[in-house]
This record gives C-alpha cells, sequence and structure tokens, in this order.
C-alpha cells in the first residue's frame, strides 16, 4: 500500500520560513514527477511546484522565487523550503507522486500551513 506523508507545517510569521518534507512508502514504480498542491480555504486546488527528470523543476508564479523544490537523495522523498511567508500562502499543502507505470497519482493526507502575525 502506498502512502505518502508529510509534516512540517504549522503557524509561522509573515516573513518566516518553513520546510515542509514528504516521505513515501510503498510500492511507486516511478518517482520522476513529484510535487506540491495547496489549497487554500473557498479556493480551488492549485499547483505550487513540481520536480521532474531528475531536476527540472517549475513553480507557480506567485511562490517563484521564495519556495524551493528539492528531492531527497532516496529520490523518495520531496521537499519545499518555503522563505518570506505571507498570509496568503495559508493553506493545506498537499504532496504528491505520478507513477505513469500503474498510470496513478498517490497523494499525501495535507499539512497545515498557517501565515499569520
Amino acid at each position: 500500500q502506498v502512502q505518502l506523508v508529510e509534516s512540517g507545517g504549522g503557524l509561522v510569521q509573515p516573513g518566516g520560513s518553513l520546510r515542509l518534507s514528504c516521505a513515501t512508502s510503498g510500492t511507486i514504480f516511478s518517482f520522476d514527477v513529484m510535487g506540491w498542491y495547496r489549497q487554500a480555504p473557498g479556493k480551488q486546488r492549485e499547483l505550487v511546484a513540481v520536480i521532474s527528470s531528475g531536476t527540472s523543476t517549475n513553480y507557480a508564479d506567485s511562490v517563484k522565487g521564495r519556495f524551493t523544490i528539492s528531492r531527497g537523495n532516496a529520490k523518495n522523498t520531496v521537499y519545499l523550503e518555503m522563505n518570506s511567508l505571507k498570509p496568503e500562502d495559508t493553506a493545506i499543502y498537499y504532496c504528491y507522486v505520478e507513477d505513469p507505470v500503474v498510470r496513478r497519482t498517490y497523494w499525501g493526507q495535507g499539512t497545515q500551513v498557517t501565515v499569520s502575525s
């Protein structure tokens, strides 16, 4: 059974930083595409960052220059370094893995990030 477990969320003041982690377990045949989405109250889920083909990355315009996505050495872990956080970054953050071998996308349960003074 595949599991993705996020950690690192919490309450932080504007301008602060957080580092989210996503650890995977179970049988996943390809970790080529991993990333993070977020969903704020009353809003649709939006893509925050994605890493693919090893080290190729893409970011939402709203987080460019502030967030950095990276992989762990074991390739089955993905991180999201978030700096200069703003209140509008408040959301539940979900990690995901796309496995093209079995044509499935796996999701974590989400971790709450709240940016407030």
